[in-house]
């Protein structure tokens, strides 16, 4: 009767649903963890909590960087962790304000430039582009002494293999120097901005394996590295203490200040610097561990504290830190499926929950590279946040989202005064900023609005994920005040009987001119969209609804049709005509041509569904695109998002196939990470801007998520992707909007 009993069972699990079949976590993630054996020029290795990333080459720490593509260079960053260069000359957000008429308001001030040659006539410009800046805390990296003590080249190396564990967050690095194998484990520090390394050599007993510790100053060229090594004089290291096996050190460059400690237990730490120190094992040190190993602790922390010392095991909370992360929130297996693209899709996914826990979980919303390098110089761009972000939320994970939402909280009483100078109401988010909210200067990004809604996108994905009063009360007023924006920014316009928005706006495919554009098919929808969700909330919370914002909802200008295509905007009716003409199929990049940067017009259904999108009209407009659209112009979320946009239009062949669309911005190295490259105005040549850019990573998120467990209205298990040829089992996923 058991062996009879048993078979059953057996059958019954064998004919059960892939989605009833609990996924191996343990299985899915150790799959895809990253081997090397030889350097990757693009792809250092990154370790972080979030808060803090460090960088690694081949050896586990950041010893030789010149191994590396100058785009990749080998930084500490920090959320935390914000620059200025001095102002003597007092250079405030004023200094920046140019005068734009605005229909219906008069003049309004705007950290706006016409051209980029205004950087060079007014440089109160350039002052408030290039600050504050994020910075790179210190360099950790190996000391590798030949015979006659001398560093040695990376040549002296051999028999390199790395290998990034995912499940306990470990780098694991071996190499042979000079006949001795050598061993160096790497991890940060889950709750602590601590870097820690064990190496293990008998080469350590030698005192010719160690571990240096280098402070850098702040580099003018602040992108991507902002290290500057070459003048010691502009920054300063305090010891504040210096006992056996630990060093306390204040930093101070101009302004900023940070205190890092230097720890390892029975080592000498010798200061052999201003702003460099050296950990070695005595040569015969007694006790010598069984192992031969040297542990080090290195913190960079804004504020005093105790040393990260090895006592509470780091290596055994980091593992156990990365095991609670992989074995909750979502997850999606791909294992049985027989298109050969599943494994490399899978593998993407893993590895881009591993970075985005990294570089877009933090206090503060995350930059284009997030704590990788530096683009912009590191300031954080507000409409990419949740296309970095908002997957948390949907994958079983939003108090990684909230840490970024508390940026709105803190930022708020600056939002609404922002708005009051635009002589609006609510609360007006900047584009392009560091941690203190104001607006950086540029031709794009004062009239840049898609960022306007998210608070409300944002919030309300953490709602569905933790659907209670203690969420609503936490973002209630943050929903209402972004709400009040969105009802009092768009105009009345009595000729058409409807709100208009803009001029001025920019909308997120940054090609139109800003002083003559309106409607945005995205951002109109986009508004509305966020408008009818405000109003839940409000039901939700007891609140009546707000009959100014009901009035905004009914009256916002219709979506704009030409030809039976959606228009991106409605100001330029003969956009399609245009783009579809010969003129606009050729490699150069003609002015007059905008089928390229971001498709985002499909945007109004893909991200949001749009309740007011016809879906063939949109199906023909999805088609346009396809067959007349610059691809190589995208940047790396637009594939994820365009795969959205086909998933709810049904087209799950191409769904799959816009993850895959092989794309210059498209490439998915190593590490898991996407390039950023920009098109020539030639149309045949590119530049490399940087060798990673996470909104890929987040969007991909975002859109593999909603393809495996749906959105709102869709049927069916895995409604984004073919039911021939692929098994999808997805855990821990909520639907999307």
């Amino acid at each position: 009767m058991r062996a009879l009993a048993c078979a059953v069972v057996a059958l019954v699990m064998a004919q059960a649903p892939a989605s009833a079949q609990p996924i191996d976590r343990h299985a899915l993630v150790s799959r895809h963890d990253v081997v090397l054996t030889r350097v990757d020029p693009r792809a250092p290795l990154m370790l972080g909590n979030g808060e803090l990333a460090f960088t690694a080459d081949i050896t586990g720490l950041q010893t030789f960087p010149e191994q590396y593509s100058p785009r990749a260079p080998l930084l500490t960053m920090a959320q935390w962790a914000w620059h200025s260069f001095p102002n003597p000359n007092n250079y405030t957000e004023a200094d920046g304000l140019t005068p734009v008429d605005v229909p219906g308001r008069g003049a309004q001030r705007f950290p706006w430039m016409r051209d980029w040659s205004e950087l060079q006539a007014r440089p109160a410009l350039v002052w408030l582009r290039e600050n504050p800046h994020r910075f790179s805390l210190g360099r950790v990296s190996l000391i590798l002494r030949g015979r006659g003590g001398e560093q040695a080249r990376f040549e002296a190396l051999s028999q390199t293999r790395q290998r990034l564990d995912l499940w306990t967050g470990a780098l694991q690095s071996t190499f042979v120097f000079d006949g001795a194998r050598v061993r160096v484990d790497t991890v940060v520090h889950p709750t602590r901005d601590c870097v820690f390394v064990r190496i293990q050599s008998n080469l350590v007993d030698l005192s010719r394996v160690g571990v240096e510790v280098r402070y850098p100053g702040v580099s003018r060229a602040l992108n991507p590295d902002p290290s500057d090594w070459t003048h010691d004089d502009l920054h300063h290291t305090d010891v504040l203490s210096h006992a056996d096996g630990q060093v306390l050190l204040r930093r101070r460059l101009d302004d900023a200040a940070y205190y890092s400690t230097i720890s390892s237990s029975g080592s000498v730490i010798q200061q052999v610097g201003p702003h460099d120190f050296q950990v070695l094992r005595p040569p015969r040190a007694w006790p010598q561990r069984a192992d031969h190993s040297l542990i080090v602790g290195v913190s960079f922390e804004l504020e005093r504290g105790e040393a990260c010392g090895a006592s509470d095991n780091p290596f055994a909370s980091a593992a156990q830190h990365w095991r609670d992360y992989w074995s909750h929130g979502g997850a999606i297996d791909f294992s049985g499926s027989s298109d050969p693209r599943a494994a490399e899709l899978e593998r993407r996914i893993v590895l881009s929950q591993y970075l985005s826990a990294l570089n877009g979980a933090g206090a503060i919303p995350p930059q284009e590279e997030g704590l990788f390098s530096n683009s912009w110089n590191g300031k954080f761009h507000l409409e990419v946040h949740p296309i970095h972000s908002a997957h948390f939320a949907a994958w079983g994970r939003p108090e990684l989202l909230e840490r970024g939402l508390a940026w709105y909280l803190a930022d708020l009483p600056h939002a609404q005064a922002e708005a009051r100078r635009h002589g609006v109401e609510g609360a007006w988010w900047t584009k392009m900023a560091g941690p203190e909210g104001r607006n950086s200067p540029s031709t794009i990004n004062p009239f840049i609005m898609w960022q306007q809604p998210h608070p409300i996108y944002m919030a309300e994905l953490v709602y569905r994920a933790r659907p209670n009063a203690a969420t609503l009360a936490r973002y209630g007023e943050l929903v209402d005040e972004t709400a009040k924006l969105l009802a009092t920014w768009p105009r009345w316009d009595e000729a058409r009987g409807a709100y208009v928005l803009g001029p001025p706006i920019i909308p997120a495919q940054e090609n139109h001119d800003p002083l003559t554009t309106t409607n945005p098919l995205y951002e109109t929808e986009y508004f509305r969209w966020a408008l009818r969700t405000a109003q839940h909330w409000r039901e939700r919370r007891g609140l009546a609804r707000e009959p100014a914002w009901d009035r905004v909802i009914a009256h916002m200008s219709p979506p704009a049709v030409r030809d039976g295509l959606y228009l991106p905007v409605d100001s330029e009716p003969e956009f399609w005509r245009v783009t579809q003409s010969g003129a606009c199929a050729g490699h150069a990049i003609a002015p007059q041509c905008k089928n390229r940067d971001h498709a985002s017009f499909l945007m109004a259904y893909g991200w949001i569904g749009g309740d007011r999108i016809d879906i063939e009209t949109m199906r023909r407009t999805m088609r346009a695109t396809e067959q007349a659209w610059d691809f190589r112009q995208l940047w790396g979320w637009d594939f994820p998002v365009l795969a959205m946009s086909a998933a709810r239009l049904g087209d799950r062949e191409h769904a799959v196939d816009w993850l895959f669309r092989d794309e210059k911005n498209n490439q998915w190295g190593v590490s898991g990470m996407t390039p950023r490259w920009h098109l020539n105005a030639d149309g045949s040549t590119y530049a490399a801007d940087a060798e990673t850019y996470f909104p890929s990573n987040g969007a991909l998120l975002l859109a593999a998520g909603m393809m495996a467990a749906g959105w709102d209205g869709s049927n069916g298990r895995a409604p984004g992707f073919p039911s021939a040829g692929w098994t999808v089992r997805v855990e821990g996923i909520q639907p999307l909007p």
